[in-house]
């Protein structure tokens, strides 16, 4: 599903590369038809409106929305599992996920990283792919809404996302996320509240043992308060995490 890949594009951190696609991530969504049409022409606003924008100021809102507003992080889990040692479990099944697809995620970003989850559900069937989405469905739809309500246009994404999969969201998962602070990238008091460290506990409960899509399912459905982790700086390149010193250095347990 090609439709995927230009999805995961858009939400990867703006470049030249990128802008200059545009006509032909256009061209993909149209030819594959797989978005409803007021989805596709709300995607095809937000491709346009990457392309006409300023690079640097594409980067820079890029930055505020996803780096430094935790309740709109491009990484699934961190919605789910927060920085607790749960989280280092899942990424370790998700990872195995992956390679049990013949899927080789890069080394570059963590494998719960949204744009890369859509990579990965982009090789596999279009029934397999609809139903990989739809399983991190109400975290897609608290997102949406989160954008939406800042009017960004990279809410159109993540309504397109919701829609294609079709899914019965999580009510109660979708409530306990709405729930959640979700402040504005220029309230700085409350983005470190947001950021605050909280006790990450440990013992035979902090692993999980399930893998492979049933469970990365029952992950995604494990949605509670997180445990924040450090806050992430704010970066002016593009968005890589690695695990040695760098511009985004950081490391999962």
């Amino acid at each position: 599903m090609k439709t995927l890949k230009v999805l995961s594009a858009l939400l990867t951190y703006p470049t030249e590369a990128l802008v200059e696609a545009a006509a032909e991530c256009k061209a993909v969504l149209a030819k594959e038809a797989l978005l409803p049409p007021k989805y596709l022409a709300a995607v095809k606003t937000l491709i346009d409106d990457i392309a006409a924008c300023d690079l640097l100021d594409a980067q820079e809102r890029y930055i505020l929305l996803f780096d430094r507003t935790r309740s709109l992080s491009l990484h699934l889990f961190e919605h789910v599992h927060g920085e607790s040692r749960d989280r280092g479990q899942a990424m370790v099944d998700l990872i195995k996920v992956y390679e049990d697809g013949g899927f080789t995620p890069t080394v570059s970003e963590l494998p719960d990283f949204l744009p890369l989850f859509l990579e990965y559900a982009s090789t596999r069937t279009p029934a397999e792919a609809i139903e990989l989405i739809g399983q991190p469905g109400h975290v897609l739809a608290a997102l949406s809404e989160r954008l939406a309500k800042r009017s960004s246009p990279y809410q159109s994404v993540f309504a397109a996302l919701v829609a294609l999969s079709n899914a019965k969201l999580d009510a109660a998962a979708l409530n306990a996320l709405r729930e959640e602070p979700d402040p504005q990238p220029d309230d700085l008091e409350a983005l470190d509240a947001a950021w605050e460290d909280e006790e990450v506990t440990f013992g035979p409960g902090a692993l999980i043992d399930a893998c492979g899509r049933d469970g990365l399912a029952a992950k995604m459905r494990q949605v509670r308060r997180p445990a924040p982790g450090m806050e992430r700086p704010i970066q002016t390149g593009p968005r890589t995490l690695v695990t040695h010193a760098g511009n985004r250095a950081r490391q999962e347990v």
